[in-house]
């Protein structure tokens, strides 16, 4: 992942009420959540700003969006979830991968 696609990415997160609707698409899985749904499970009004926040996420490439009759549902990008995740933590413990070095990192330091 370029730099200038992780910047876009994290400041579409940057927003609490876009990260909040990112993680309930991350729990929703691949079959995504409506518009009315995420409204609700938010307690908000689905309305524009809300539309404004998932067209964000969209434009980061964090999220898509399908149309379903008169309903339009909205999913995580796993890929570029993932792309991101790795992208940030490409470097951790030294360069030395994540997974191989994680076990073995206490609260405090890495061994």
């Amino acid at each position: 992942m370029e730099s200038k696609l992780a910047v876009v990415a994290l400041g579409a997160l940057a927003h609490e009420t876009r990260l909040q609707i990112f993680r309930l698409l991350v729990r929703a899985g691949s079959a995504g959540l409506s518009v009315g749904k995420i409204a609700e499970a938010l307690a908000i009004e689905a309305n524009g700003r809300l539309t404004f926040h998932l067209k964000e996420l969209v434009v980061a490439g964090l999220a898509s969006s399908r149309q379903e009759g008169r309903f339009v549902f909205y999913s995580t990008d796993y890929v570029a979830m993932n792309e991101l995740l790795r992208y940030l933590t490409e470097d951790c413990c030294g360069g030395l991968g994540c997974q191989d070095i994680v076990e073995s990192c206490d609260a405090e330091h890495c061994a």
